[in-house]
């Protein structure tokens, strides 16, 4: 067996001991010894391997499996570019703390002081971005070498979920002619792993002794974000707090769920009369500037749960960080979220009233009819940009379904190869919000050979021919008109159905609000589901809702 054979077989058993059970692979030469094991490996039942030929769309592919099913994914691929093209999944797997195992491909040393092809420096490549940097010494015909690559092996998945924060690592593993099996089976050492199938070495179980954060205020907020809505819900539940969250009323329950809680925070007059001792911040939030005013305040006391490296504090006063939250050390005020109860109750009334008056399709009104129409313990997975928004604003409480949204660093990559990432292991129907230059930017990853399996999946596309989002911002405002179509609202007249038929996808334009309804109706396969929407009405209509939630609360 040559060295490569070797290292290769070596390297994948143990990703499988250490429960890597979900591997994405790009094909490429230099990294044809890992191809070659993963499909042995595939064949023999012991792991799942995708195969993409766009590595950017495959390393989100793998963020979605990671992040669906909270364990460690292994992502491949060869040297050169195809290495930096995993780049920016592995910095929204660093931000939003997803496990993946980046496996480069290289040059040995010698070939790259020769300048052979495909040659870039992969040295920390993700510089920051990981948790974890090796290069395996290239593999040779010797004594230890089975030992010291299980054992880096098991480095790398420690780190990926590590104690604090879970996170991409990256091994970058040189390898040297010959690439292929030679028909040998022989080799200089056992290279065998632990008997009964553990993994080389036992790692200890992150998280058993976690440190509490503990409120002491009567009148505060809970502010979740993505995993940790339904644990916050609970708590306020327990607790007395009001919970508002990121995405609405999606995931929350109880009777402390604040589901118009980005409304309220928009109110100023109730703001003003409701302002929070504490704010409980669950996550990192990063849509809505209504909470990072909030957590601006001075006056306001932060205690933050699980937050990342960048603690979301603009007023630098956090109080408390932990990893979980314990009972306040005082009851809360029952009249403060009976408040908050009264307000919503209000808000929700004036929002649903404002939307069922307004002209179809609009963005808002699109996010509400999806939300309605989700079945059961239904995954939805929600771009960025307007649906991010549009489906918190918008969406009634549906404590059944689950949500994922890219919001580690809050880009549009990848966001079609993540949808269908997460479709792949979640057991349910699944969905997607997409706007379309989300869309159009991960349009490979549609593209699956006839080999890969194609989730139940349905991507509804929000298309109002551009960046809608910035029509709301402050791009958007009328003395920027003359400017604004060229640099930001970038029209592109993609024509999507054809689009979607170069890549053997169904395609529905749903015109009436009857037909969109129609098209939301569960099935399987993948397809995708376009409403064309004008863009020019999106600053009005939410200009129109605040003033509508301000005045049902005055």
């Amino acid at each position: 067996m040559n060295p490569s054979t070797a290292q290769a077989k070596v390297i994948v058993d143990e990703l499988v001991r250490n429960t890597v059970s979900h591997v994405v692979l790009c094909p490429g030469s230099r990294n044809a010894p890992l191809s070659l094991a993963l499909h042995d490996a595939a064949a023999a039942g012991r792991l799942q391997l995708h195969v993409r030929i766009d590595e950017r769309g495959a390393g989100f592919l793998a963020l979605g499996i990671a992040a669906r099913t909270g364990r460690p994914v292994a992502v491949v691929c060869t040297s050169g570019t195809a290495a930096a093209n995993f780049h920016p999944a592995v910095l929204e797997a660093d931000r939003a703390g997803v496990p993946l195992i980046v496996l480069t491909a290289d040059r040995p040393p010698e070939l790259r002081a020769a300048g052979a092809n495909q040659v870039i420096d992969q040295q920390r490549l993700y510089g920051n971005a990981v948790r974890y940097f090796d290069e395996l010494a290239v593999a040779e015909r010797r004594g230890g070498q089975n030992a010291y690559w299980r054992s880096q092996i098991c480095r790398a998945w420690n780190a990926a979920y590590g104690e604090w924060r879970c996170g991409p690592v990256h091994l970058n593993v040189p390898f040297r002619e010959p690439l292929v099996p030679d028909g040998d089976d022989e080799w200089y050492e056992s290279l065998e792993g632990r008997p009964g199938g553990e993994r080389w070495t036992e790692l200890p179980d992150f998280g058993a002794l976690p440190s509490f954060v503990v409120p002491s205020a009567r009148c505060g907020l809970v502010v979740a974000c993505d995993s940790g809505v339904r644990a916050a819900s609970e708590w306020g539940e327990q607790h007395g707090w009001p919970v508002i969250s990121e995405t609405g009323g999606l995931g929350l329950l109880g009777s402390s769920a604040i589901s118009s809680g980005v409304w309220l925070l928009g109110a100023e007059e109730f703001i003003r009369r409701h302002k929070p001792e504490q704010v409980l911040c669950l996550g990192r939030p990063t849509v809505f500037r209504q909470i990072q005013q909030l957590l601006s305040d001075a006056d306001v006391e932060v205690l933050l749960v699980r937050p990342d490296s960048d603690w979301p504090a603009p007023a630098h006063n956090v109080r408390q960080v932990g990893q979980w939250f314990d009972s306040p050390t005082k009851p809360a005020d029952p009249d403060w979220l009976a408040a908050w109860q009264r307000a919503d109750g209000l808000a929700n009334a004036a929002v649903d009233r404002a939307l069922r008056q307004e002209q179809w399709p609009s963005g808002l009104r699109l996010a509400s009819e999806l939300v309605d129409a989700l079945p059961p313990d239904a995954l939805l997975v929600v771009g960025s940009s307007n649906p991010a928004r549009d489906v918190a604003l918008a969406g009634r409480m549906r404590p059944d379904v689950l949500v994922h949204r890219n919001r580690g660093v809050a880009g549009i990559d990848g966001t079609v190869s993540t949808a269908i990432g997460a479709a792949t292991v979640h057991r349910g129907p699944s969905y997607a919000l997409l706007g379309d230059l989300t869309f159009l930017h991960d349009i490979n990853g549609l593209l699956a050979g006839p080999a890969s399996t194609r989730p139940d999946l349905t991507i509804v596309v929000l298309n109002d021919d551009g960046g809608g989002i910035f029509s709301l911002l402050e791009q958007g405002a009328p003395e920027h008109r003359d400017s604004f179509e060229h640099v930001f609202g970038t029209p592109h007249g993609a024509d999507l159905a054809a689009l979607c038929s170069g890549f053997d996808v169904p395609h529905v334009l749903a015109g009436t609000i009857d037909e969109f309804r129609a098209a939301l109706r569960p099935a399987p396969g993948l397809r995708v589901v376009e409403v064309q929407v004008d863009r020019s009405r999106h600053r009005d209509l939410h200009a129109r809702i605040r003033t509508a939630v301000s005045t049902a609360l005055s």
